[in-house]
C-alpha cells in the first residue's frame, strides 16, 4: 500500500506554523500542506503575549521585515472585516532622563532613515506638527512614524495619570495590537479551506533520502512521504533541527506577563501600550526590603532594568490590564510548566509606579491578578531565522523571540517564497542562517548593543 504522501510538513502549530501554513496553501496555492503538532493550534505560548505590534526597530532589515508583516496583518484585516480587532494606539516610551531622551530621539531618526516613517517633535510652539491622536480602534487613515512629546501640557492630556517626573514620550505609530487567537483562527480557517491538513501528531523523526528531505514520521507510527519540511516548533525548534542531525543558533528565555484588574482606574482605558524606558528601583518599604533580602531576593532590591510596560485589555466596561517587565531573562532549556516567580506580578504592577504613580496605591492590597507565559527562543541578535536549513528541502520560520505575533506574516512570506523558489525580497538575506558564514555580519554581531527587545 501506498504510504501517505503531502507536499509540506509544517512542524509547530503555534503563530509561525500557521502562519506559514496559510502562506503555502492560500497565498502560494500549495495544493498539499500538513500541519503537526501534538496540541491544538495556537495554545502552547502564542496565546501567553501581549499581543502588540510595532514597526520601530534598529536595523533596517528588522524594520523592513515588520513593515511588510504589518502589510499582510492589514490586509488580512481588510479581507476578515477585522475580524481579530486590529488597532493602532501605538508604542508609547516614556523617560525622566534627559540623556534617555536623546537616544529615544536618535532611535526614531535612525528608525526612519530605515522606513518606519518620519519623526514629528511636539515641543509646545507655534511651528509644531499637529499632533493625531490615535483612536482606540481601527488603524486605516493614521500615521506612521514617530511623535516625540516633550510638551509636558500635551503629554498630559495625551496620558492622564502619568509621572510628573516624566520629560517626554516617543509614540511609536505603526503599532499596537490585535487578537492574536483570533487572527490565527482566521488564516486556520482560510488554509483549511485550501485544502490544509492538521494532525494532532507529534514528527518524531525526518526521513532524508539521497541528502534531502523525503518523509516524516509521526508519533503514532504513520509515515508520511514529503518534500519539504518547515520548522516552526518555536521553544523546540533547535529539537527539532536535531531530528535532522542539525543544530540552530537559538536560546530561550522565561518571560512571564501578569493580567490585573485595574479597579482604581490608573491606566487611561485608551492608552496604547505604555513603557518607562527609565531603570528604577521598585518603591519597597524598609520592612518589604529586609524581608525580601531575607528571603534571597536582594535583586528586586537593587536597580531594575527599563522597560517595565503594560496596556489596557478588554473593551469597554473591561478594567483589566496586561503587564511585563522582564527583569531577569534567564536562559534554560524550555520546561513546562514553567519555572514560577510568587513575586512577579506584584513586581510588575509597583514597577508600574514610575510611569503611572496612582498604582503605587495597590502596594498595600494588590488587585486580581493572573501570572502566565512562555518562551522567548532567539538568536544572539535577536533576529529571525526564515529559509533553507543544512539539509536540502528542510527550512525553519522561528526565533521569534517576543515578537512571534507581529512578525509572524512577514516570515511566513519568506519562509514560503523559499519553499516554492519565488522570488526573495531584498531583506530576505539578513533571516537566513547564511548570515552567519559572512565575516561582516560576524563583525557586526560582535559589536551588537542594541537589539530591539523589549
Amino acid at each position: 500500500m501506498a504510504k501517505p504522501s503531502t507536499d509540506v510538513v509544517v512542524c509547530g502549530a503555534g503563530i509561525a506554523g500557521v502562519a506559514t501554513a496559510y502562506s503555502l496553501a492560500v497565498r502560494s496555492g500549495v495544493e498539499r500542506v500538513t500541519l503537526c503538532d501534538p496540541l491544538p493550534p495556537l495554545t502552547l505560548t502564542s496565546d501567553k503575549s501581549t499581543e502588540c505590534y510595532r514597526n520601530l526597530w534598529p536595523n533596517r532589515p528588522m524594520v523592513a521585515l515588520m513593515n511588510r508583516s504589518i502589510d499582510l496583518i492589514e490586509e488580512l484585516a481588510r479581507s476578515s472585516g477585522n475580524a481579530f480587532n486590529l488597532n493602532r494606539r501605538g508604542y508609547v516610551y516614556a523617560t525622566a532622563d534627559p540623556d534617555r531622551l536623546v537616544g529615544m530621539r536618535r532611535s526614531a531618526e535612525a528608525a526612519a532613515g530605515f522606513g518606519s516613517g518620519p519623526l514629528r517633535e511636539h515641543r509646545g510652539s507655534g511651528s509644531d506638527p499637529v499632533y493625531q491622536p490615535a483612536p482606540a480602534d481601527g488603524w486605516e487613515g493614521l500615521p506612521t512614524g514617530t511623535d516625540l512629546i516633550t510638551d509636558i501640557a500635551l503629554l498630559h492630556r495625551i496620558w492622564p495619570g502619568m509621572s510628573e517626573r516624566t520629560i517626554g514620550a516617543l509614540h511609536v505609530r505603526r503599532a499596537g495590537w490585535l487578537s492574536a487567537q483570533q487572527l490565527g483562527a482566521w488564516m486556520l480557517d482560510r488554509a483549511k479551506d485550501a485544502g490544509l491538513t492538521v494532525l494532532l501528531r507529534r514528527v518524531i523523526a525526518v526521513e532524508v533520502i539521497d541528502g534531502r528531505v523525503a518523509g516524516v514520521v509521526l508519533d503514532d507510527g504513520t509515515r508520511l512521504a514529503c518534500g519539504s519540511v518547515v520548522n516552526a516548533a518555536g521553544p523546540m525548534l533547535d529539537a527539532v533541527a536535531g531530528l535532522l542531525g542539525e543544530s540552530l543558533p537559538v536560546a530561550s528565555e522565561v518571560h512571564l506577563k501578569v493580567a490585573f484588574r485595574d479597579h482604581l482606574e490608573v491606566m487611561p482605558r485608551e492608552a496604547g501600550l505604555m513603557i518607562w524606558n527609565d531603570p528604577q528601583h521598585v518603591g519597597w518599604s524598609s520592612e518589604e526590603r529586609d524581608h525580601l533580602a531575607a528571603a534571597g531576593r536582594g535583586d528586586l532590591i537593587e536597580e531594575m532594568p527599563i522597560s517595565c510596560h503594560g496596556r489596557p485589555e478588554g473593551g469597554t466596561g473591561s478594567s483589566w490590564v496586561l503587564a511585563l517587565w522582564e527583569y531577569h531573562r534567564v536562559v534554560r532549556e524550555p520546561v513546562w510548566p514553567l519555572p514560577e516567580d510568587p513575586l512577579y506580578g506584584e513586581v510588575v504592577i509597583r514597577g508600574l509606579a514610575a510611569m503611572f504613580p496612582g498604582m503605587a496605591a495597590y502596594a498595600d492590597r494588590m488587585p486580581q491578578r493572573i501570572v502566565d507565559g512562555g518562551y522567548y527562543t532567539k538568536t544572539v541578535e535577536n533576529r529571525p531565522l526564515a529559509g533553507p536549513m543544512r539539509t536540502p528541502g528542510a527550512f525553519v520560520a522561528g526565533a521569534l523571540s517576543g515578537f512571534g505575533i507581529m512578525a509572524a506574516c512577514g516570515i511566513a512570506d519568506l519562509v514560503a517564497a523559499h519553499v516554492t523558489g519565488s522570488d526573495l525580497p531584498e531583506h530576505a538575506p539578513a533571516f537566513t542562517l547564511e548570515r552567519y558564514e559572512d565575516p561582516a555580519y560576524q563583525r557586526e554581531l560582535e559589536e551588537l548593543t542594541e537589539t530591539g527587545q523589549i
